[in-house]
C-alpha cells in the first residue's frame, strides 16, 4: 500500500490494483475511510475535521489522484502528491 501523502497526522494510500470506484484510504488516529475522487466516503470513517481536510486535498489534486489510480491499476509507481498546507 503505497503512502502517497501525509499531513496533519492524515495516512492517504492507494493499493495496486484495487477495486472500482476509483477511490483512495485515508488513515487517522486509528480510523480509516475510503473517498472516491469527488470527497464521498465509499466505506468507513474518520472524526469530521479530518474529513474536512481530506475533502480540500482533493479538491487541490484530483487531476493527481486521477493519474495515480491509472498507475496503479497498470502497476506503475505512484507519485508523492503535495500534502495540505
Amino acid at each position: 500500500m503505497p503512502v502517497i501523502s501525509r499531513f496533519y497526522g492524515i495516512i492517504i494510500a492507494m493499493y495496486f490494483s484495487d477495486h472500482n470506484p476509483p477511490h483512495f484510504h485515508a488513515k487517522y488516529s486509528g480510523y480509516e475511510a475510503l473517498f472516491n475522487f469527488d470527497g464521498d466516503i465509499l466505506e468507513g470513517e474518520l472524526p469530521k475535521r479530518a474529513v474536512k481536510f481530506v475533502k480540500e486535498w482533493i479538491q487541490q489534486h484530483k487531476i493527481e489522484l486521477e493519474d495515480n489510480w491509472n498507475k496503479a491499476q497498470q502497476g506503475e509507481p505512484l507519485n508523492y502528491i503535495r500534502p495540505l498546507e
